[in-house]
C-alpha cells in the first residue's frame, strides 16, 4: 500500500476526484452487467413461457429489447468516459514523476552517478515509470471490476437460486489457492528480470556511446556477442516468469470452465426437478437458468484475470520500488543550513591539510596551498596523482575527508552550491558538447550573452576562425558529443564556453592538449588579456602550458612533491626538471638545462 500512497501523492489534487470518479464508474458499470441477464430472464419467462396455461406477454418484448439496448449503450458510454479519465490521471502522474526524477538527477552529486549505471537510470526513467502509469490506467480499475463483478454476481445468483450459486462459488477457493501458490516467489523473478533488463540497456547504451572505439578496433562481433548474452539473460528471465504462469494457467482455465459445466448440468437437473414438482431442490425456471448461463462468465472471468492481475501487481511493485528509490534518494552534497550567500567568486583559493579518499582508496593526503585572486596556479604530476580530484573538490563534486577548502576565505561547505559552481568555469580534456548550435554550446552557461560576446569569447579561445568556416557558422548544429569536430576544435569550443560565464575561477584541465603549439601560445596570450579578473588553475603536462604560472604544484602519490615557479622547479632537478628535459630533447645528465 505504501507504493500506491506514494503514487497517489504524485497526482495533482485536481485529478484525484476524477480518478475516484472513474473507479466508481468502473464499479457501477460492473453492477450494470446484471441488468440485461435479468431482463433476458423476464423475457424468456413472460414472453415465451413454458409453464402450462401461461399466457405470452408479447407486448413487453419490444420495451425489454429497447431497455437492453439503452443499458448497453449507456454502459459503453460510461466505460469510455472512465477510460479517458484514468488515462488523463495516469498521464498526469507519469508527467509529474518524470519531471521529479529528472530534477532529482540534476541535483544528485557525483558519487551517485559513480554508483549507478546510465542504462539502469534510463530503465527507471522509462520502462519502470511506465509501469507506474500502467497501474493507474489499468491494474486498479481491473481490480475494481473483478471484485465488484464477482461479489455482485455471487449475491445476485444466491438470490436467484442459492443451491446452484453455491455449487459455482465452491470452485473459487481452489482458484484462490492456486493463485496464492503462483504469486509466491514471483516478485523475486520479476526483480531478476528487471536487473537483466537494466544490464541489457546499460550494454546497449555503452556500445552506442563508444561506437567509434568499437569500429576502430574492429570489435563489432565481440560487442554483438556480449550484447547477445545480456539479451539472452533477459529473455531467459522473461521465460522463467512465463513458465511459472503457464504452470498454473491450465488449472485456472479448467476450474473456470468447470463453472460453465456446473451451470449446464446442475442447472438442468434443477430445472427438471422443478418441472417434476420436487420440494427438496430450490425451484429454477428456464429464465433463471438463462441468468446463470449468462453470468457464469462473470464469476469465471475474475478468476481468469486474477493471475494476470497478480503478474501485473508484482511487476508494478518491483518497478515502483526502483522508481521510489530514485525519487526519494537524496544527495550527500547539498546546501548547508547556514550557507552564506555571495555576490561573485573573487578567486581566492586555499587548501588546508586536505585529505580525500574515494571508495576507501586515499587520493590526496595533507595537501595545502594558497592562491591569491587573479593569480595563476599550475598543477602537474603523473597519472593518478590526484590532479583532477583537486578541481572536483574545489567545485564540491565531493567533500573532503579531512581538512578544509576555502574560496574567498569561506569554506566551500558553507557556500551555496549554485553560487560556487556559477563562479567556476571549467574546461576539460574530455569535452562534452550538446546537440545544439555552436553558439548554443558557447552560451550554455549564460543564455543572456549577445552574439558579439559569443564571437569574442570564441576568438579568445582560438575558435573563431574554424567556426566561421563551418557550413552555417555559429548556427551550425553540433552533432551528439561534437561528432564531426576534431579534438582540438571541441576543446576550443569548451574553453570558449568556460570563458563565457566570466568566472572568478577558471579551471583548464588539459584543455589545450589537442591543439598545436602556435594555437596554445595564442590562447595563453588571450588569457592574460581577459576583460574580467579571474584566478586561473591550469592542469597540464606540457611545460609550455604551465611555465608562466605564478606557482606550480607537482603532485606525487596524492601529496605535493614539488612547488615553486618554473625557474625554482628547474633548480630542484625533480619530476618537473625531468619532464622539461624530455619535452625539450635535453640530456638530463648534461645539467645544462638548469
Amino acid at each position: 500500500m505504501e507504493n500506491i500512497k506514494w503514487l497517489w501523492g504524485l497526482m495533482d489534487k485536481k485529478y484525484h476526484k476524477w480518478h475516484i470518479l472513474a473507479l466508481c464508474i468502473s464499479a457501477v458499470t460492473s453492477l450494470m452487467l446484471l441488468i440485461n441477464p435479468y431482463l433476458t430472464s423476464e423475457m424468456v419467462d413472460r414472453v415465451f413461457p413454458t409453464a402450462e396455461g401461461a399466457v405470452p406477454e408479447f407486448e413487453i418484448l419490444l420495451p425489454i429489447l429497447l431497455i437492453m439496448l439503452a443499458v448497453r449503450l449507456l454502459r459503453e458510454g460510461m466505460r469510455y468516459f472512465m477510460i479517458v479519465s484514468v488515462e488523463k490521471t495516469s498521464q498526469n502522474v507519469i508527467y509529474n514523476l518524470r519531471v521529479r526524477l529528472f530534477t532529482r538527477l540534476q541535483n544528485q552529486d557525483t558519487r551517485f552517478f559513480d554508483r549507478n549505471r546510465t542504462g539502469d537510470l534510463m530503465t527507471r526513467m522509462s520502462a519502470d515509470t511506465d509501469w507506474c502509469r500502467h497501474f493507474l490506467s489499468y491494474i486498479d480499475f481491473q481490480a475494481v471490476d473483478s471484485v465488484v463483478m464477482f461479489l455482485s454476481t455471487s449475491i445476485y445468483l444466491f438470490w436467484v437460486n442459492w443451491q446452484l450459486a453455491l455449487a459455482l462459488v465452491l470452485v473459487t477457493p481452489l482458484l484462490m489457492l492456486i493463485s496464492k501458490i503462483f504469486s509466491k516467489g514471483v516478485r523475486k523473478l520479476f526483480g531478476a528480470m528487471r536487473e537483466r533488463q537494466s544490464e541489457m540497456n546499460a550494454a546497449a547504451q555503452e556500445n552506442i556511446a563508444a561506437n567509434r572505439v568499437v569500429r576502430a578496433f574492429a570489435r563489432e562481433e565481440h560487442e554483438k556477442e556480449a550484447f547477445d548474452k545480456c539479451s539472452d539473460a533477459f529473455r531467459q528471465a522473461h521465460l522463467a516468469i512465463n513458465k511459472r504462469w503457464l504452470t498454473f494457467f491450465p488449472f485456472i482455465e479448467i476450474l473456470a470452465n468447470a463453472m460453465t459445466l456446473i451451470t449446464l448440468f446442475f442447472g438442468g437437473f434443477l430445472l427438471i426437478q422443478t418441472n417434476q414438482g420436487s420440494e427438496f431442490w430450490a425451484p429454477l425456471t428456464l429464465g433463471q437458468l438463462q441468468i446463470f448461463t449468462s453470468l457464469s462468465w462473470a464469476l469465471s472471468v475474475p478468476m481468469r484475470s486474477l493471475g494476470n492481475l497478480l503478474n501485473d501487481w508484482q511487476r508494478f511493485i518491483t518497478c515502483s520500488n526502483k522508481v521510489m528509490e530514485l525519487e526519494l534518494s537524496k544527495p550527500d552534497i547539498y546546501d548547508a543550513p547556514d550557507a552564506v550567500s555571495h555576490e561573485r567568486v573573487q578567486g581566492g583559493i586555499e587548501f588546508r591539510n586536505v585529505t580525500f579518499a574515494h571508495d576507501n582508496t586515499t587520493v590526496l593526503t595533507d595537501v595545502s596551498f594558497r592562491v591569491e585572486p587573479g593569480k595563476t596556479l599550475a598543477i602537474m604530476g603523473p597519472t593518478g596523482s590526484g590532479k583532477t580530484t583537486i578541481i572536483q573538490l574545489l567545485s564540491r563534486c565531493y567533500d573532503v575527508k579531512a581538512g578544509e577548502i576555502l574560496v574567498d576565505g569561506c569554506d566551500v561547505r558553507r557556500w551555496k552550491l549554485s553560487e560556487l559552481r556559477d563562479g567556476i568555469g571549467v574546461a576539460t580534456q574530455d569535452v562534452f558538447l550538446f546537440s545544439d548550435t555552436v553558439e548554443g554550446n558557447i552560451a550554455f552557461g549564460d543564455q543572456s550573452l549577445t552574439e558579439e560576446e559569443v564571437r569574442d569569447f570564441a576568438r579568445r579561445a582560438a575558435a573563431g576562425d574554424f567556426i566561421e568556416e563551418l557550413s552555417e557558422g555559429y548556427d551550425t548544429m553540433v552533432g551528439e558529443r561534437g561528432v564531426g569536430l576534431s579534438g582540438g576544435q571541441k576543446q576550443r569550443i569548451a574553453l570558449a564556453r568556460a570563458l563565457a560565464v566570466k568566472p572568478g575561477i577558471l579551471v583548464m584541465d588539459d584543455t589545450t592538449s589537442a591543439v598545436d603549439m602556435e594555437t596554445e601560445m595564442y590562447i595563453q596570450q588571450q588569457l592574460r588579456q581577459l576583460p574580467y579578473d579571474c584566478t586561473k588553475v591550469i592542469i597540464a603536462q606540457r611545460i609550455s602550458s604551465v611555465k608562466d604560472a605564478d606557482e606550480i604544484l607537482v603532485l606525487g602519490e596524492g601529496r605535493i612533491a614539488e612547488r615553486g615557479t618554473h625557474e625554482q622547479l628547474l633548480q630542484k632537478r625533480g619530476y618537473y626538471y625531468e619532464t622539461f628535459c624530455l619535452q625539450n630533447g635535453i640530456d638530463m645528465n648534461e645539467g645544462g638545462a638548469a
